[in-house]
C-alpha cells in the first residue's frame, strides 16, 4: 500500500485537532451511525478540560488506496518536546495558520524545526470564513517567516489551501466557501514523498513516543528505518553511543487505524508502529536487529529553562486527603515522567525529600503537577526559578522570550509600562485584526513569571498573550517581584466569619467561614507591602446580654478569591510554598514558625 507521514503542526487554538476530526470523518475512518467525541486526538482528561493538546499522538487514515500517518501535534510552546521528536518520524509537514491571526510564536519554534530538517510544507489557512479573516496579509506572513527561517527554495516553493476545518472543506481558491476536504488528501499524496527508506536493510528503529499498558509494559512508539520486522523476532536496544543496554523479543507489533491501536504481524520501513518485549529501552534508544550495531541519531532537544522544587507536604494537614505522600513514591513518580518526558529534567535534592523538576515553562510543569494532584499525590512545590547559564567570558546569562500581546488600543499604555518594569524591550508595534495592536517584545523569563493574571487585569480579560523561548542573554539585574504582602494565620483552627468580616479591610481574602487553618498558612493579601500575622479564628464572645440594636451584628462576607493551580504557582514569593492535594490548593509560608521565618529572613538580609 502506499504510504503518506505527515505531522500537523500550528499555534494554540489554530484548529488543528478539529481538522484532523473531518479528515476523520471525510475518508471513512468512522462509520456513520459511530459515535464519536469533539477533538476526538485530545484523549486525556486534561486536554479535554482545557481544550488544549498536551501530547504528541499518532493516527492514521486511508484515502483512496494509500495509508496516511498524521501525528497531531500540541500547539503550546511549553510542550515543544514533544514536537521536536516527533519530526523525524514524518516526511512532509502541514503548516495550519489561522485565517485571522496569522503566524504567531509557536509556529515560527516548530516551523523552523521542520524546515532545518529538509520537510517540504504545506500551507493551510485555516478559519477563511471568519469575518477579519486577513488571508492575503497571512500568506505574506508565511513566506517572510520562512524567508527569515532560512527555508531552502524548494520550501519556499509550498502549496497552499484555503480551509475550514469545523466546516470540513479545503481549496485551492481563496474565495471559496464550500466542499470537502478531497483537495487535501490529493495535496497530501501528490507532495509528501513516500518515505525514502531501505526495506532490504536490517530492522532498525528510533523511539520517539513512550507509553505504558498494564499488561504489556513498556510500549514504544516510532518509525520503522529500515528493513522488516515481525512478531517473536529477536531485537536489542542501543544508547547514543551504539551499547547494547538490552535484548529482547518483539513480542507485540501495533499499527495505528484511526483512533485504535491493531496488533500486526509484521511492519516495514516507513511504518509507524508501536512495539512491546523491552522493559528498559526508551525515548531516543534504537532498537534493532540483532546485527545491527551502530545506533540512529536522534534529534537533540532544546534545554529546559524554569525549574521548580517538588517537596514531600509537610504541613499540619498533610496525608489527610492524599493516598500518595511518600518522598520515594514522588520520586519514581517525576523518574517515570522524565522517562516519557524528554523536555523534563529531575534532579534529587541533598535533603532526599525534595525534587528539583527542570522544564520548558510553568505551563508544561502545571499540567504534570495537576495530573500527580489527580493520582493521589500531595506536594509542596516552590516558586518557579529560571535556570541561569554562561557565556563563553564567564558572564551570568539568562532565557529570554519573544512575547506577542494582542491587546485594545486603550489598554496598550499600560501594558508597555507593564514590561518596561519587567525589564522588558519592545521590537514591534502595529495594528492588529479587530481593532487591537499587536506589540511584540523581548523579554526576560525571569519578569514573565507571575505576570499574566495581572495582564488580565490590566486588560480586563481582552488581552491576549503568547510566549516563546528566544535566546540565552545577558542577566538584566533586579526585577522586582510581587509588590504586596501577605495576610498569615498565627495559629491553627477554623477561620471565623466574626474574625474575618474586620479582616477584609486589611486586603483580599483567599479563605471562607468555617475553613480549616494552620500557623503559617497565608489565608490573604495585605493592601500594604509588609506581610501581616492575624488571627482569623477569634469567635465571638457568647453572653446573656442582647445586642442594643435589638439584633445581634451580622458579618456578610465577601466570597474569598478562589486561585487555580497555575494563579497559586505565579502569585507566590521565594519564601513560599503551594500545598497541592488532591482535593485542596492551599498557599503557606516556607519556614511555618514566625520565630523561624524572622531568622530566614535576617540570614538572607545578612548574605
Amino acid at each position: 500500500m502506499n504510504l503518506r507521514n505527515i505531522a500537523i503542526i500550528a499555534h494554540v487554538d489554530h484548529g488543528k485537532t478539529t481538522l484532523v476530526d473531518q479528515l476523520f470523518r471525510q475518508s471513512g475512518t468512522f462509520r456513520d451511525n459511530q459515535r464519536v467525541e469533539e477533538r476526538a486526538m485530545d484523549s486525556n482528561d486534561l486536554e479535554k478540560e482545557r481544550g488544549i493538546t498536551i501530547l504528541a499522538k499518532p493516527t492514521s487514515i486511508e484515502w483512496e488506496g494509500t495509508r496516511i500517518n498524521i501525528v497531531d501535534t500540541p500547539g503550546h510552546a511549553d510542550f515543544g518536546g514533544e514536537v521536536e521528536r516527533i519530526l523525524s518520524m514524518v516526511d512532509g509537514v502541514i503548516l495550519l495558520v489561522d485565517a485571522a491571526e496569522g503566524a504567531m510564536p509557536q509556529t515560527k519554534f516548530v516551523t523552523g524545526k521542520a524546515l532545518a530538517l529538509g520537510l517540504r510544507p504545506i500551507v493551510v489557512v485555516n478559519k477563511v470564513d471568519r469575518s477579519d479573516a486577513r488571508i492575503q496579509e497571512v500568506l505574506d506572513e508565511v513566506f517572510d517567516l520562512f524567508v527569515t527561517l532560512e527555508a531552502s527554495d524548494e520550501q519556499l516553493d509550498f502549496p497552499v489551501l484555503y480551509a475550514s476545518g469545523r466546516n470540513g472543506y479545503a481549496s485551492e481558491d481563496m474565495d471559496r466557501r464550500e466542499g470537502t476536504l478531497t483537495p487535501m488528501f490529493q495535496k497530501i499524496v501528490d507532495h509528501v514523498p513516500p518515505p525514502n527508506l531501505d526495506e532490504d536493510a536490517p530492522f532498525s528503529f528510533l523511539v520517539t513516543l513512550l507509553d505504558r499498558d498494564n499488561f504489556l509494559g513498556r510500549i514504544l512508539t516510532g518509525r520503522v528505518q529500515s528493513g522488516v520486522v515481525k512478531v517473536n523476532q529477536p531485537i536489542h536496544a542501543l544508547d547514543d553511543d551504539s551499547n547494547v543496554i538490552e535484548t529482547g523479543r518483539a513480542s507485540k507489533l501495533m499499527s495505528f487505524r484511526g483512533l485504535e491501536r491493531v496488533p500486526v504481524e509484521e511492519a516495514r520501513a516507513g511504518d509507524i508502529i508501536s512495539l512491546a518485549g523491552l522493559a528498559v529501552a526508551t525515548v531516543a534508544h534504537t532498537i534493532c536487529d540483532t546485527t545491527v550495531t551502530q545506533a540512529i541519531h536522534a534529534q537533540p532537544i532544546d534545554p529546559p529553562t524554569l525549574s521548580m522544587r517538588f517537596a514531600v507536604n509537610d504541613s499540619p494537614m498533610a496525608g489527610r486527603e492524599g493516598s500518595k505522600v511518600t518522598s520515594r513514591m514522588i520520586r519514581d513518580r517525576l523518574l517515570r515522567e522524565a522517562e516519557t518526558n524528554v523536555a523534563i529534567k529531575v534532579t534529587e535534592a541533598a535533603d532526599r525529600d525534595s525534587f528539583e523538576v527542570a522544564g520548558r515553562g510553568e505551563l508544561q510543569l502545571g499540567v504534570l503537577i495537576e495530573t500527580m494532584r489527580r493520582e493521589g499525590f500531595e506536594l509542596g512545590i516552590s516558586r518557579p526559578r529560571v535556570l541561569f547559564a554562561e557565556d563563553e567570558n564567564g558572564k551570568k546569562t539568562e532565557p529570554y522570550e519573544t512575547v506577542i500581546i494582542d491587546v485594545d488600543e486603550e489598554h496598550s499604555g499600560t501594558v508597555v509600562e507593564k514590561m518596561n518594569l519587567r525589564k522588558a524591550e519592545m521590537t514591534d508595534m502595529r495594528p492588529s485584526t479587530g481593532g487591537k495592536t499587536r506589540i511584540t517584545f523581548s523579554a526576560p523569563s525571569r519578569g514573565m513569571i507571575g505576570y499574566h493574571g495581572e495582564f488580565l487585569s490590566d486588560t480586563r480579560g481582552t488581552g491576549i498573550m503568547n510566549r516563546l523561548f528566544e535566546k540565552y542573554g545577558p542577566h538584566k539585574g533586579t526585577i522586582e517581584g510581587r509588590k504586596n504582602g501577605v495576610l498569615i494565620s498565627n495559629g491553627a483552627g477554623e477561620a471565623q466569619s466574626y474574625a474575618l468580616g474586620p479582616l477584609e479591610d486589611r486586603g483580599i481574602l483567599f479563605v471562607g467561614h468555617g475553613e480549616a487553618l494552620y500557623e503559617g498558612m497565608i489565608i490573604g493579601e495585605n493592601a500594604k507591602t509588609d506581610d501581616l500575622e492575624v488571627n482569623p479564628m477569634k469567635a465571638k464572645q457568647l453572653t446573656n446580654f442582647r445586642a442594643s440594636g435589638g439584633k445581634d451584628d451580622q458579618v456578610r462576607l465577601t466570597p474569598p478569591k478562589k486561585m487555580t493551580l497555575e494563579q497559586a504557582i505565579a502569585y507566590i514569593d521565594d519564601d513560599e510554598m503551594v500545598e497541592v492535594t488532591p482535593k485542596s490548593i492551599r498557599l503557606r509560608k516556607r519556614h511555618l514558625d514566625p520565630n523561624e521565618r524572622k531568622r530566614a529572613s535576617r540570614s538572607k538580609q545578612a548574605a
